[in-house]
């Protein structure tokens, strides 16, 4: 067979070094967007520090190009978030069963952390609600909240620690890649799940229940329920009701007029302000509307003392901050990414993870329990005209105000007002729209979906998302051990080569077998691919077919196989036997760098040639073609002499 042009020759290079393969793989694994490649351009050392800063500390690259136009918007976006903050604090504390004061200062510290540290312009810090109501519901089942407050606010604020540390220690060493395994669906699935468990636990604030479960599956709270119907509050349900149908009023004006978007940000803040004037002219607490009481004021109380890392209590914190750790930095990045996409701009999730887990630490010791990016506020933040992430400045100003001069003032919050409050802020992850999306295009992601929904609801949060990852995985699994391989075929009047499956009319070429194989080759789908090999060869002979070809060559485009290990190699040979007892032979086109130096240490290329390996599947071809006409020639001449 004729090769190729002198210039386009397969390079046969040799191996390269076990420490310059490694070298390669950790860099890609943990650096694929080179990170400091900038660094190399510089030649100056102190223009090189100066851009390691900026790097490392993103506010020290847009903090001295600040202005005063800037600082106009982000005013205020920032006092905007602010009104949204102060709400949603308290009652997200009252989710996660710690005293609403600590919820207030978790919109202090952490964002101050984060401004600096964080490389959104938009993301909001503040809590989360999932993550609240996952910390009340895996804590509880070691402390009461109620019997034993203050061990089990250490253990909240040790949950937080921990999640801190894990934030940091991903970001550091650039693992990223974990998150990823909290795909769309789980996610959808998940905070779906979550949204339902919440708004039914807030019947209890709506009809002012005394007694509740610490069970978060959907069974023991409609149970707890309707099992103390005699401890319904009719005052209560009215409040309840009418606040919660102003707030979804005003996500229905913001739906209908984006532009009046800070219609749904100051709505609950107007429903805490109305309540507290109606709770103390009406003395709400006589008629069975419970108030959140006492909020002294003052500046966040250092909590180093109040982490607890006793063996009979630990594993609870330590699930609580690991699940909480996925899920805060699932929600934060995906949020930012969201937003510098709409603006043509890119955050680095190494980066936030990082802000994250040094806010979540910073936070443990200043009594503030986790925080992320929510996407309400978020969303808030950039519809306000965000331009820095100076509004977190901004926010934790306005919530130093609040702590030092008007905490006081909420006292006479209605519970049943943050119940509404909490109804109308979760009520917008149940997207039934993104789970009826991902049913039209994939039923596997539905199942993904649905199995974190119904694993919440069902068993409890943790089993939801752990069930719903491991379908993920067995998915992920199925694609590795079952890789997508197609036979090719020429589309007429062209010079393209594609799957006859998708293109029904590409036809076959005469003598030969041209296979594609798109997946890495390794222990766990080697077997499969031999046999899916060795079938498409039995097919293409199926002597029932009166038009099949003597099939002389068999070529195999390894462009989309990105590495091979020993067994794939073993398993080439066997492939390769096989071919030779039918007198076939192995053509191997466009074998990538790490492939290539497999097959040159384990001698397959010594097997079939350096001539049978060929630069793109049009020489391949040319080249067998000419082969082919030659050995016409030569056994016609043959039969001739005979």
């Amino acid at each position: 067979m004729t090769g190729l042009n002198e210039d386009h020759k397969v390079s046969f290079k040799p191996q390269r070094s076990f420490a310059t393969i490694f070298k390669s793989g950790i860099k890609e694994a943990l650096f694929p967007d080179d990170p400091f490649s900038f660094l190399k351009k510089e030649p100056s050392s102190l223009r090189r520090a100066k851009l390691a800063m900026n790097y490392f500390v993103p506010a020290s690259e847009w903090l001295p190009k600040y202005n005063l136009q800037l600082f106009k918007y982000d005013v205020l976006a920032g006092i905007t978030i602010a009104s949204l903050a102060i709400p949603q604090g308290i009652s997200y504390a009252k989710l996660a069963n710690i005293p609403p004061i600590i919820g207030l200062y978790s919109s202090f510290v952490p964002p101050l952390i984060y401004a600096v540290f964080g490389s959104s312009k938009y993301v909001a810090i503040g809590t989360l609600a999932a993550s609240s109501l996952l910390i009340s519901s895996t804590l509880e089942e070691k402390v009461s909240p109620t019997e034993n407050p203050d061990l089990y606010l250490g253990l909240v604020f040790t949950a937080t620690l921990i999640s801190g540390l894990l934030q940091l220690a991903l970001g550091l060493l650039r693992l990223g890649i974990l998150v990823d395994f909290l795909s769309h669906a789980t996610i959808t699935g998940f905070m779906g799940g979550t949204a339902t468990l919440i708004c039914l636990q807030q019947l209890k604030g709506i009809f002012g229940l005394k007694h509740f479960t610490t069970h978060t599956s959907i069974v023991d709270v409609l149970q707890a329920i309707f099992s103390h119907t005699n401890e319904w509050r009719w005052q209560s349900a009215v409040v309840g009701v009418i606040f919660l149908v102003f707030l979804l009023f005003t996500r229905y004006v913001k739906e209908k007029r984006p532009n009046l978007f800070w219609v749904s940000a100051i709505a609950p803040m107007l429903c805490v302000i109305i309540g507290c004037i109606f709770a103390y002219f009406a003395h709400a607490e006589k008629h069975g509307i419970e108030i959140v009481g006492e909020l002294k004021r003052g500046l966040n109380p250092l909590s180093f003392k109040d982490i607890n890392f006793d063996p009979k209590y630990i594993s609870a914190p330590i699930r609580a901050g690991i699940i909480t750790a996925f899920i805060a930095l699932a929600e934060g990045i995906a949020i930012g990414r969201s937003f510098a996409i709409m603006n043509n701009e890119q955050t680095d999730g190494n980066k936030e993870m990082v802000a994250f887990g040094l806010m979540n630490i910073v936070g443990s010791f200043t009594s503030c329990y986790l925080t992320s990016g929510p996407f309400s506020k978020s969303a808030v933040n950039y519809n306000a005209g965000a331009k820095t992430a100076m509004t977190n400045v901004v926010m934790a100003f306005c919530m130093l105000l609040v702590l030092l001069f008007l905490a006081p003032l909420f006292k006479y919050t209605p519970l049943v007002t943050l119940s509404a409050i909490i109804i109308s802020a979760v009520v917008g992850l149940i997207d039934y729209q993104k789970a009826y999306h991902l049913f039209k295009i994939d039923k596997f992601d539905f199942l993904i979906c649905m199995a974190a929904f119904l694993g919440v609801i069902f068993i409890s949060m943790e089993m939801g998302i752990m069930i719903s990852v491991g379908i993920s995985l067995m998915r992920a699994l199925l694609y590795i051990a079952r890789p997508a391989s197609c036979k090719l075929g020429y589309i007429p009047d062209s010079m393209l080569y594609r799957d006859v499956e998708q293109y029904p009319g590409a036809t076959g070429i005469p003598g030969m077998l041209l296979l594609q194989l798109g997946s890495p080759i390794y222990f766990a789908n080697c077997s499969y691919l031999r046999d899916r090999i060795l079938r498409y060869i039995r097919d293409e002979q199926d002597i029932s077919n009166p038009q099949a070809n003597d099939i002389v060559y068999v070529l195999l485009d390894l462009g989309g196989v990105t590495s091979i290990d020993t067994t794939g190699v073993e398993v080439l040979f066997e492939i390769q036997k096989n071919m030779d007892a039918k007198k076939m032979k192995m053509i191997l086109i466009n074998p990538r760098l790490a492939v290539m130096e497999k097959l040159i240490t384990g001698r397959f290329i010594d097997k079939i040639g350096k001539k049978s390996v060929f630069l793109s599947v049009e020489d391949a071809i040319e080249a067998c073609k000419f082969s082919l006409e030659t050995l016409k020639v030569t056994n016609g001449e043959n039969v001739v002499n005979t």
